[in-house]
C-alpha cells in the first residue's frame, strides 16, 4: 500500500521575509511539515560579520521570535518544523529553542544538523583564509532526524531543496539511489524555496493575478517523487503553470541541478495544470550526484561607499563632468582604489515638475583603507556643495564607508565533509555518498530546436508583450530565464532570442560571456551572463546589483514580433 502524499508548506524565502507567513501557514489548512529558508550568499556575510562581533550569535533571529509566537500552535497541529535558520550556528538556535520549549510548556523534541562549516579547516582544504567557508549539505541528516522522532529540525547550509528532500525520504522510505525520486523532490523544493515567488510573487504578467499579497507556497509530495504545487484557499496570488515556471528557471543554469543527493535534469519536468490553483509536475528523472559539494566562500572584501548627485535642468552632461573633475581633485592623493561614475539621464525637456527634469549622477567608490572611501570620500563631496554645479544637491549626504564582501563558489570532494547531526545530545555521522554512485556525467547534448514559425507581417514591440521572464544572482554570475506561453511564440521565441541577440537588447551584458540554454517541455530558454555583477551582491557597483530586474528590461526592449502572435492575444 502506498504512502499518503506529503504536504509540506513553506514560509519564508529570505532572512526579512514575512514575518507572519508561519503563523499564516499553520492556520491556513491541514500541512505535515513546515520549512524556512533563510540564507542566502549575502545572509551568510551577514551572518559572519555578527558572529565576529558575538560569537554566540550566526543565526536567524527571526525565527526564534516567529517560533515564539507559533511553537505551541505547530505542535497542537502536529506540523514538524524544517528550517536552516541555523546559519552559522545551528547548535546554538537548537539550545535557544529548547529554552523557548521550556519557557512556553511546550512539548517538543529539537535536533540539529551540523558539519557544513569548514572554516577550522578551511586551509587544509585549500580555500585559503576566508570569513566562512560552508558546505550545501543534503537531505540525509534532516531525513534520520525526523526517523529518530524531531518535532524541529535545525539546519545550517544546506542546499535549499533538502529542506524539502529530507522530508520527502524520511516520510517514504527512499533509498540513497532513487534518483528520480529524490530528483523530483529537488524540483519542488525548487520551486517552494523563494516563498511567494511560486504563487505571482514578481510575476512579469502580475497583472494578471491577485499580487497584493501572495500565498506562500505549499507542495504535495507523491511517493514516485511526483508533487502537485498549490496554496492554502483563500490566499492572494495564484498558481499557475506560469507561476511555477517562474520559479523553475530562476537561478539556474542549464538542462541538470546538480544537489549532494541526486542531479535533477530540468530539461525532463513537465508541468500540468491540475484544478484551480494546482499544478502537477511529474516526469523529473534524476541522475546520481556529483563527487564534490559546493562551498559558499566569503571574504572581507574592503570598504565602500557611495553618493548621488542630482542634477537639474540644462547642461546635464557638463555639470556631470564639473562635480566628476572636482571630486577627482578634492580627493587628491587619497583616491580610492576603485571609482565607478554612472550617469542615469532620467530628465526630459521642458519637464512640468521638477523631478522629470533630473538626472542622477551616482559614484561608488571601494578601497582596503576605509578611511580612504569613509572621511576623505565623503568630506569631499559634501564640501563641494556651495561651489559647484548649479542647483547642486545629493539624494543623502555619504556617511561612513561600510564593509563589503566578496562571494566565491568552491568544491571540495564530498567524503571529506563530515555531515553530521545531533538528537538528545548524541551525536550521529551522515555517510558520504558512495564513490561508485557519484560521477562526472557527460555534457548534456543541447536539445533539437522547433520548427520555425512561418514568415509574415511584423510590429516592432516590447519583446515581454508575449513572453515573461525571470532573473536572479549567484555570486557575479546573472541568470536570465525567459519562456513564452503558447507553442507558436515558443517556435518564433526559440529562433529569435540567440545569444547575439541578447547582446544587442542587453548592451550592459555584451561584454560577458553568455550561454543559453534551452529547455523545450517548459517552452524557454535561460541565459547565463557570467561575471556581469562583478565579485557578488554586497560588492557589486551595478544599480542593480543581484541582477533581480535584469529580465524586466530585456522585456522592456523593442523587437519586430510576428503579427500572428499579437493577434492570438499574446500581446
Amino acid at each position: 500500500m502506498s504512502a499518503s502524499p506529503l504536504r509540506i508548506g513553506n514560509a519564508s524565502g529570505f532572512y526579512g521575509d514575512r514575518f507572519s507567513a508561519v503563523r499564516e501557514m499553520l492556520e491556513g489548512g491541514q500541512l505535515d511539515v513546515l520549512t524556512g529558508d533563510y540564507l542566502a550568499e549575502l545572509t551568510m556575510l551577514i551572518l559572519g560579520r555578527d558572529r565576529m562581533k558575538d560569537p554566540a550569535t550566526g543565526y536567524a533571529k527571526t525565527f526564534l521570535r516567529q517560533m515564539e509566537q507559533c511553537l505551541g500552535l505547530a505542535a497542537e497541529k502536529g506540523v514538524k518544523i524544517v528550517t536552516n535558520a541555523g546559519g552559522l550556528n545551528p547548535a546554538g538556535l537548537a539550545t535557544a529553542l529548547r529554552e523557548l520549549a521550556a519557557r512556553l510548556g511546550v512539548q517538543v523534541k529539537v535536533a540539529h544538523v551540523e558539519g557544513d562549516d569548514l572554516i577550522g579547516k578551511a586551509e587544509e582544504l585549500g580555500l585559503g583564509s576566508p570569513l566562512t567557508a560552508n558546505a550545501y549539505l543534503g537531505a540525509w541528516g534532516i531525513a534520520t532526524c525526523l526517523d529518530l522522532g524531531a518535532d524541529i529540525v535545525v539546519t545550517g547550509r544546506v542546499t535549499d531543496a533538502s529542506l524539502v528532500v529530507g522530508p520527502a525520504a524520511a516520510h517514504f522510505k527512499w533509498k540513497r539511489n532513487d534518483w528520480d525520486r529524490l530528483a523530483g523532490a529537488m524540483v519542488a523544493g525548487h520551486v517552494l524555496e523563494c516563498g511567494a515567488q511560486a504563487t505571482g510573487g514578481n510575476y512579469s504578467f502580475f497583472t494578471e493575478v491577485d499580487a497584493r499579497r501572495p500565498g506562500f507556497p505549499l507542495a504535495e509530495i507523491h511517493e514516485d517523487g511526483s508533487s502537485i504545487i498549490t496554496k492554502h484557499p483563500g490566499t492572494g496570488g495564484a498558481v499557475t503553470v506560469d507561476t511555477v515556471i517562474a520559479q523553475l528557471v530562476y537561478e539556474i543554469t542549464g538542462a541538470r541541478y546538480a544537489g549532494p543527493d541526486a542531479t535533477a535534469r530540468f530539461d525532463s519536468i513537465t508541468l500540468t495544470p491540475d484544478g484551480k490553483d494546482r499544478v502537477r509536475i511529474s516526469g523529473v528523472r534524476g541522475e546520481p550526484p556529483p563527487p564534490t559539494v559546493k562551498v559558499c566562500l566569503n571574504h572581507l572584501g574592503g570598504y565602500r561607499n557611495e553618493a548621488t548627485f542630482v542634477l537639474v535642468g540644462l547642461d546635464i552632461e557638463e555639470k556631470a563632468r564639473l562635480v566628476r573633475a572636482q571630486l577627482e581633485a578634492a580627493m587628491g592623493r587619497k583616491q580610492p582604489k576603485e571609482v565607478h561614475w554612472t550617469l542615469v539621464r532620467t530628465d526630459r525637456e521642458d519637464a512640468a515638475t521638477e523631478e522629470q527634469a533630473a538626472a542622477f549622477l551616482r559614484v561608488v567608490v571601494k578601497d582596503q583603507d576605509p578611511k580612504v572611501v569613509g572621511r576623505a570620500f565623503s568630506g569631499a563631496a559634501v564640501e563641494l556643495a556651495l561651489g559647484s554645479y548649479p542647483g547642486f544637491t545629493m539624494t543623502a549626504p555619504p556617511s561612513d564607508g561600510a564593509p563589503y564582501g566578496v562571494y566565491t563558489p568552491a568544491y571540495v570532494d564530498a567524503a571529506k565533509v563530515e555531515h553530521t547531526f545531533v538528537v538528545n545530545d548524541t551525536t550521529f555521522g551522515v555517510p558520504p555518498p558512495d564513490a561508485d554512485k557519484t560521477q562526472v556525467l557527460a555534457p548534456v547534448p543541447q536539445p533539437e530546436l522547433p520548427a520555425p514559425l512561418a514568415s509574415g507581417p511584423t510590429r516592432r514591440v516590447p519583446l515581454g508583450r508575449i513572453v515573461a521572464a525571470r532573473s536572479g544572482d549567484k555570486g557575479g554570475t546573472a541568470n536570465i530565464g525567459v519562456w513564452a506561453r503558447s507553442d507558436d511564440a515558443w517556435r518564433w521565441l526559440a529562433h529569435a532570442l540567440t545569444v547575439d541577440k541578447l547582446r544587442e537588447l542587453l548592451p550592459e551584458a555584451a561584454a560577458f560571456p553568455i550561454e543559453r540554454h534551452v529547455f523545450p517541455l517548459l517552452r524557454g530558454l535561460n541565459f547565463v551572463i557570467d561575471g556581469i555583477l562583478g565579485e557578488g551582491v554586497s560588492s557589486s557597483t551595478r544599480f542593480d546589483p543581484q541582477g533581480k530586474a535584469l529580465g524586466e528590461w530585456l522585456r522592456s526592449r523593442h523587437v519586430d514580433v510576428p503579427e500572428s502572435l499579437l493577434r492570438e492575444g499574446q500581446g
